[in-house]
């Protein structure tokens, strides 16, 4: 595992952040995560405050939990197939490369168009029940975050130790928890611009299919 790894794999959790998939969603989840405040007092507001704080750190550590799993798992069955490895990190690359073509519209995948996710519905959030809604949102990714989650996974097939992949996979977890935290805690004050940053849907995709080219181009190689 090589430090440009570890970055791509940061910039990826990120751009899995701003993808047209995710950050549509962002105010539903935070409205969802901070509940509804008792009355209009400051001290019911702090109180607001507090439980989206609160929550969205449980909410991100509940995906983090699901990914580094993967991760680890990833990295074992990688190791199980030690003999094919230089094929399967070959194919992985190919196909990472592929979901890039499509996020610049070169190749056509339909799927990648189509939300897939779990509608589990909670009455009253608290801490504990924001970290099962979190792992529910990595179980239930929409196929947008798959290609960047397929290009961290793969990455940690080809690691040597399941220490490795798990530290790769929370490298992702945190570069996808780390803005969706900072959005929660000033969202009224960036929520004109979270739709700003959505008119520039295109350039989004544009940038992330150039990343997963490059993250790709990495596994086939063997530079990442």
């Amino acid at each position: 595992m090589t430090f440009y790894s570890l970055i791509l794999t940061f910039i990826e959790g990120i751009l899995t952040f701003i993808s047209p998939c995710i950050l549509p969603l962002i105010p539903v989840y935070v409205f969802y995560l901070a509940g509804s405040p008792d009355d209009g007092s400051r001290l019911s507001e702090n109180k607001h405050k507090y439980t989206l704080v609160i929550n969205s750190l449980g909410f991100v550590a509940g995906f983090t939990l699901v990914f580094v799993m993967l991760g680890a798992a990833a990295t074992s069955i990688g190791r199980l197939l030690r003999g094919n490895q230089e094929i399967l990190r070959k194919v992985s690359g190919i196909v990472i490369m592929v979901f890039g073509l499509s996020f610049l519209d070169v190749v056509k995948l339909g799927f990648l168009n189509r939300e897939k996710r779990f509608n589990y519905k909670f009455d009253k959030l608290g801490f504990v029940s924001s970290i099962l809604f979190g792992a529910v949102f990595g179980f239930g990714w929409t196929p947008c975050v798959g290609p960047f989650l397929f290009t961290a996974l793969s990455t940690a097939s080809n690691l040597d130790t399941v220490w490795q992949g798990m530290l790769l996979l929370f490298i992702y977890s945190i570069g996808l928890g780390i803005p969706f935290i900072l959005t929660a805690l000033a969202f009224e004050q960036i929520k004109g611009a979270l739709k700003s940053i959505q008119k520039f849907g295109r350039i989004t995709r544009m940038v992330s299919g150039i990343v997963l080219i490059l993250a790709g181009i990495g596994l086939f190689f063997k530079i990442i």
